[in-house]
């Protein structure tokens, strides 16, 4: 009896120990990498979060919330390539920040091959609009916002057309991507784009959760246990299509 207890205290020893080690792993790899990997009902997904100012080529001051794009790049590669992950949920709370390193990030998720939903919390804002819409599926919660303005830029700006040139065609290119990754027309994203009485210091319209899913731009409204699910079911979809696929592969040869 004694012996048993004994390998009792020994095992809930391990086990803490164990859990303790796995715990410190998880809190080094998020602080790392601004993720964490969780794996339930025998689906592993990774969740990544973009948090403030979205660094770009250019480095941002001391005390600024950032994510770097130089980061998140090579870890969505390595989430795509992974045998052991089976799903992306991107969690958003940005104001917005560089427009190049946004597309890329954007482009990259909505390229993947294996299913990625997205979340809004907080605020989605300006880039983080193409970020928000570049997953299978788009969800926000009712009191987070979206702002969505045309491109603008700081520093020494040359007063010549092909500036006003370049400024169109950036636009259209963020456009472009909202609207062939969302159920948002351009007419309609347009008209939010240029709306002059709704932010006082530029033109652009704020939305929070309901409108952006009313119009369109953002798939449904919900939270985290809603993503979850979704991303959940699209993981057996995949799964069992990637299944057939293989099995048809296997037959032909």
């Amino acid at each position: 009896m004694l012996e048993e207890k004994q390998n009792e205290t020994v095992n809930e020893s391990e086990n803490k120990t164990v859990n303790d080690t796995r715990e410190q792993d998880n809190l080094s790899y998020m602080m790392k990498t601004g993720g964490i990997i969780s794996s339930s009902e025998g689906e592993t997904i990774h969740c990544l979060t973009i948090i403030g100012q979205i660094e770009g080529h250019y480095l941002l001051g001391d005390g600024q919330k950032v994510t770097k794009y130089e980061h998140i790049i090579p870890l969505l590669v390595s989430i795509e390539e992974s045998a052991e992950i089976d799903g992306l949920l991107l969690v958003l709370n940005t104001m917005g920040g560089d427009v190049e390193a946004g597309l890329a990030i954007s482009e990259m998720v909505a390229s993947m091959t294996k299913p990625t939903v997205s979340l809004v919390l907080g605020g989605g804002h300006s880039i983080g609009v193409p970020l928000a819409v570049s997953a299978d599926v788009s969800f926000i919660v009712p009191s987070a916002t979206m702002t969505i303005h045309p491109v603008r830029m700081s520093g020494t700006v040359v007063g010549v057309p092909q500036t006003y040139y370049y400024f169109q065609r950036m636009q259209d290119r963020i456009i472009r991507f909202i609207t062939d990754h969302s159920h948002v027309s351009e007419e309609d994203f347009r008209k939010m784009l240029m709306k002059t009485d709704e932010i006082a210091t530029d033109t652009g319209t704020l939305i929070d959760g309901y409108q952006a899913a009313e119009c369109g731009l953002i798939d449904r409204t919900g939270g985290l246990s809603e993503a979850l699910e979704e991303l959940r079911c699209r993981i057996r979809m995949y799964r069992t299509e990637h299944g057939k696929k293989e099995a048809s592969g296997e037959n032909k040869t």
